[in-house]
């Protein structure tokens, strides 16, 4: 097998990017800490076609190095907002019909392979690194899914939830389609 260089991938141009029909996910990150971490959920959400990334609180937003570093051009082509109050951008989304998806370890969550997708468009809530999803927020959420895992820790990093749940949501969202 031979690798394939970058002129062979096909990537498609930001303003075809932009141009392009949008998976209809809104990702939320309420009160995210790291600029690292708001890059890599630009980078997945680029990768899947997301709709739009709402940065809410604390969390950083573009410019920002550290966010280019990990982010490699996508805050160019990704639409984003900031929301001074999480709670506010969640009342917005609600209002415009989303589905409002927390990720989160609480008693009525949902197994992330056993969540089905009601309908679409959904709004992805992640946390902060330390606190997870504000517990008010959680409130005004339609359903709280959960990754399964089995190991000591139970808790992973945002950039790898975010990817995990993308993918995995993108998936239902392709078979829901068809």
């Amino acid at each position: 097998m031979e690798k394939l260089k970058n002129k062979d991938l096909e990537r498609i141009s930001i303003e075809e990017f932009k141009k392009s029909r949008k998976t209809p996910i809104t990702i939320v990150l309420d009160n995210v800490r790291s600029s690292l971490n708001v890059g890599s959920v630009f980078r997945t959400s680029d990768a899947f076609l997301i709709e739009k990334i709402i940065l809410c609180g604390i969390t950083p937003t573009p410019p920002n190095k550290d966010i280019r570093k990990s982010a490699l051009g996508s805050t160019n082509s990704v639409d984003w907002d900031y929301e001074n109050n999480t709670i506010d951008a969640v009342l917005k989304l609600k209002k415009n019909n989303y589905q409002i998806i927390g990720v989160e370890q609480v008693k009525e969550s949902i197994m992330l392979n056993n969540f089905n997708i009601s309908k679409d468009p959904i709004a992805i809530i992640f946390g902060n690194e330390v606190d997870g999803v504000n517990n008010d927020v959680i409130n005004l959420c339609n359903e709280i899914i959960e990754i399964p895992q089995f190991g000591t820790k139970h808790s992973l990093n945002i950039s790898v939830s975010s990817g995990i749940v993308i993918w995995e949501l993108w998936n239902k969202l392709v078979s829901f389609k068809n």
